[in-house]
């Protein structure tokens, strides 16, 4: 079997077979085909496209490509759950722990985040001594005593990709649907979960900003999910203004916990209700959305939730009373208000634009070598369809150097557009794919 041949068929709009598929997946990642020869082919790709049976099997052969996670000894159905991204993202904080206080054992394997804020990984960390960096054995076992446990990704996992992607990303090939979901899904099959739940975002600040497109992506990776026998179910949800208020480290994990004592916004609080109920219903503990949901809403209010999040924390190093008491949590020494210069309803917020906000105050990383500040951000009073009058607070702003506050606060006012009628944001749940 030779490269050329494969590059030829696909040039030529052929499909590929499950062997060449294998073929061309190692010999990538083993060094054997050189980037110029893959990088012919992504762009082959990028043109012609995979169907269906072409993107399963280069799933597969990315998710073989390393270690697959074994999670059969830990007892019960496992969900995971994956969101493709977007500003003020804090989901798994809140709905990890309200998943596991049902009885879903969730073992989850998150990352650092390069963008606008960190991941799931680097908000954790705002707890004094948390970490990630546990050996397989202990990530197992804590899910069994505990219900919970997220370890970092391993170097092993989907190696191929890595290297896939950050030649697609050199190369302008990233933009292909199958390449996405089989990007996203190879690391998802290979962490082990018996089911998985996707929140797919579109709007302004997702990767797929228009709607069509985010339900294109969600049919292609459950399709992917269910093919690889994995029970899969996607939620299209909308991230066309930050999800929540809070948007930086601290402040998220902070709302997390408000969210789990009952107190959260109401839009991040339903999102994490529609995804956790899925997960629920996907590892067997209730017989359908309804039930799930009654079982979410009562451990939040008897505080069930909130003692999980705590259990979670120290069982992984970190402070439990910082979870009881999030004054202890980091915060920035400069705090001001971010007020409005004029009235009207609010028709709209660059979305991404108040998430390089957070980045430009230190709450995000422009290169992997970045330092974050986890304490630094914005929390949002305003948001789409509000009316407000000049002078009234938009958004409280965090930060440690006042000329970095500054640019983020000529930035967050460029992002606002208002209208003197009024104005119905769009649906939050824009749709769900089975």
């Amino acid at each position: 079997m030779r490269m050329y041949d494969i590059i030829m068929k696909k040039r030529n709009n052929g499909v590929l077979s499950k062997e060449e598929i294998d073929f061309l997946v190692e010999g990538y990642t083993k060094g054997e085909i050189p980037d110029y020869q893959m990088s012919a082919l992504t762009m082959a790709i990028y043109f012609n496209k995979m169907n269906a049976e072409e993107t399963l099997n280069l799933t597969m052969a990315m998710a073989n490509s390393g270690d697959m996670l074994d999670l059969s000894a830990i007892k019960g159905v496992k969900v995971d759950k994956h969101s493709t991204g977007g500003v003020g993202d804090k989901t798994s904080l809140a709905l990890i722990p309200m998943v596991a206080a049902v009885g879903v054992p969730t073992a989850k394997m998150s990352g650092r985040g390069l963008g606008h804020t960190g991941g799931t990984i680097d908000k954790l960390e705002s707890f004094s001594g948390f970490r990630t960096d546990i050996s397989t054995d202990h990530f197992i076992d804590q899910v069994n005593r505990i219900g919970i446990s997220i370890m970092g990704q391993t170097a092993d996992l989907a190696p191929a990709d890595k290297k896939l992607y950050a030649l697609r990303d050199v190369t302008a090939t990233v933009d292909n649907m199958s390449l996405i979901a089989s990007s996203i899904m190879s690391k998802k099959l290979a962490a082990g979960a018996d089911a998985i739940v996707l929140d797919v975002k579109t709007g302004s600040g997702a990767f797929m900003k228009k709607e069509e497109d985010s339900f294109a992506l969600a049919k292609e990776m459950v399709t992917i999910g269910n093919g690889a026998g994995r029970k899969t179910i996607a939620v299209i949800s909308d991230m066309d203004q930050p999800l929540g208020r809070a948007v930086g480290n601290a402040l998220e994990v902070k709302e997390a916990i408000d969210t789990l004592k009952g107190e959260g916004p109401e839009d991040f609080r339903e999102l994490c209700l529609t995804l956790g109920s899925y997960m629920v219903v996907a590892a067997g503990k209730a017989s359908d959305k309804d039930e799930a949901r009654a079982k979410l809403e009562e451990v939040i209010v008897n505080g069930q939730a909130l003692e999980k999040l705590a259990e979670f924390v120290e069982a992984q190093g970190g402070r439990k009373e910082e979870v009881y008491d999030t004054e202890l949590l980091p915060k920035a020494q400069h705090i001001e208000e971010i007020v409005s210069e004029e009235d009207g309803y609010i028709s709209g917020i660059v979305c991404d634009e108040i998430g390089i906000c957070s980045l430009i105050l230190g709450g995000g990383r422009e290169t992997k070598e970045s330092e974050i500040d986890l304490s630094v951000g914005l929390v949002i009073h305003k948001k789409k369809g509000d009316y407000v009058k000049k002078g009234e607070s938009l958004a409280t702003i965090h930060a440690n150097d006042l000329d970095k506050l500054e640019v983020a606060k000529k930035r967050f006012l460029a992002a606002y557009s208002f209208t003197d009628k009024e104005f119905k944001p769009e649906a939050l749940i824009r749709g769900v794919v089975e």
